[in-house]
C-alpha cells in the first residue's frame, strides 16, 4: 500500500461519518406532526349525521430519536428542537410501555368526547348500553395493561354487570385478597382478564383496581386514531362530533384546528403539551382559527401564527360560543 497514512485517514473519516448519520444518541428531535380531519374519522349509528361544510382538524407533535448529523439538522431548523429522552419518556418505564399508555390516553379522550356530547345531547348516562365501560386505568395498578379504555366489562366473578352501579356492587362483594374474574367485551370479541386488587397508589392504603367505569353509550360510537397517541385531541373529537349530530354547521366552511383534553363530566378544557409546534401544525394545515386551552397561553405568548386567529377556551362551551361569534362575522 503506497499511502498508508491516507488510506487510514479516509478510513477513519468513513466511519465518522457513517456513525453520525446513523448512530443514534439519547436526544429527540420534536416538531410539527401532521394535522388531520376529525369528522371523517367518526361513525356513529341510528342518528342522524350532519357533514360540515368546512374541517375540524386535530393537531399532532411528532418526535424521533435523532443521530449527530440529525440533531444539527433539527438545531438549525426554527421549527425542531432537541430535547433529552428525560423530557419524552418517564424514567424506569420501557418506551412500548410508554408508548401502549398513550395509544390508551388517546382512546381515553375519544371516550370523554363521546360521553360528553352524549350528556349534552340525549339522556345519556341515564339511558345506556348494558355492561361497564372502562373510561381509564391507573398507571400500575392491577388493571393497568389487563384492562383498556374502551372495554365493556359484562361480567365480574361470573355475576352479570349491566351498569356502573352494578359493577361497584359485584367488585365489594369480593375480598380484597382475593382474584377478581372478569368477563370483557373487546370490539364485540368476549375476553377474561384476571387479577388481584394491590396497594398502588401513592398515601392510599386501600388495595385497588385502578379502573374509571362510565356507563356504555346507548347507541355504537367509533372514532379511528390509527397509531396517534396522547390525551390532547379531547376537544376537537367532542367539537366534530357535536356538529356532526346537530343540525347547522360550527365551521362555517373554515379550517378550524385546536388541541386541549375534555372532561366527561364538566366540559372542562385542560391544558397538553407541545402546544407551539401545535400551532404551527395548524397553520400549515390551513387553519384560521385554532382553539388553545386557557392554561397553555402564556406559551404562546410571541409566536407568529401568520392570519390565523388564536383563541383562548377554557370550556366546551367557550369553544362553542367562539365558533358561533367567528362564524356570524365571517
Amino acid at each position: 500500500m503506497r499511502h498508508p497514512v491516507r488510506t487510514a485517514a479516509f478510513v477513519l473519516v468513513a466511519v465518522a461519518l457513517v456513525a453520525a448519520a446513523w448512530v443514534r444518541i439519547p436526544y429527540y428531535a420534536v416538531g410539527p406532526g401532521p394535522a388531520q380531519s376529525v369528522t371523517p374519522l367518526i361513525d356513529y349509528e341510528r342518528q342522524p349525521r350532519y357533514e360540515p361544510s368546512g374541517r375540524f382538524v386535530m393537531t399532532t407533535v411528532r418526535y424521533f430519536q435523532v443521530s449527530p448529523l440529525q440533531a444539527l439538522w433539527a438545531w438549525a431548523s426554527p421549527d425542531w428542537s432537541i430535547v433529552p429522552r428525560s423530557d419524552l419518556f418517564a424514567p424506569g418505564v420501557p418506551e412500548d410501555v410508554q408508548n401502549q399508555r398513550s395509544i390508551s390516553q388517546m382512546d381515553q379522550s375519544k371516550i370523554d368526547a363521546t360521553a360528553y356530547v352524549l350528556k349534552r345531547l340525549d339522556r345519556y348516562p341515564m339511558v345506556h348500553g348494558r355492561g361497564a365501560l372502562v373510561e381509564a386505568t391507573v398507571p400500575d395498578c392491577p388493571a393497568d395493561g389487563q384492562l383498556f379504555p374502551g372495554d365493556v366489562i359484562v361480567a365480574i366473578d361470573g355475576k352479570p354487570v349491566g351498569s356502573v352501579r352494578e359493577a361497584s356492587v359485584a367488585l365489594d362483594a369480593v375480598p380484597s385478597d382475593r382474584p377478581i374474574e372478569f368477563r370483557v367485551n373487546v370490539d364485540g370479541t368476549i375476553e377474561h382478564a384476571r387479577f388481584t386488587r394491590q396497594r398502588c397508589v401513592q398515601d392510599e392504603d386501600r388495595r385497588l383496581v385502578g379502573v374509571s367505569l362510565l356507563n356504555p353509550f346507548p347507541f355504537p360510537v367509533s372514532i379511528a386514531s390509527a397509531k396517534i397517541g396522547g390525551p390532547s385531541a379531547g376537544l376537537m373529537w367532542a367539537l366534530g362530533l357535536y356538529d356532526l349530530m346537530t343540525p347547522g354547521d360550527l365551521t362555517a366552511g373554515r379550517t378550524i384546528a385546536g388541541t386541549g383534553t375534555i372532561d366527561p363530566r364538566t366540559g372542562a378544557v385542560g391544558p397538553i403539551g407541545g402546544i407551539r409546534d401545535k400551532v404551527v401544525a395548524a397553520e400549515r394545515a390551513g387553519a384560521t382559527i385554532f382553539l388553545a386551552p386557557a392554561d397553555n397561553m402564556a406559551e404562546l405568548a410571541n409566536v407568529d401564527t401568520g392570519g390565523m386567529r388564536v383563541i383562548s377556551v377554557a370550556s366546551f362551551d367557550e369553544a362553542l360560543s367562539a365558533l358561533r361569534a367567528a362564524g356570524s362575522n365571517a
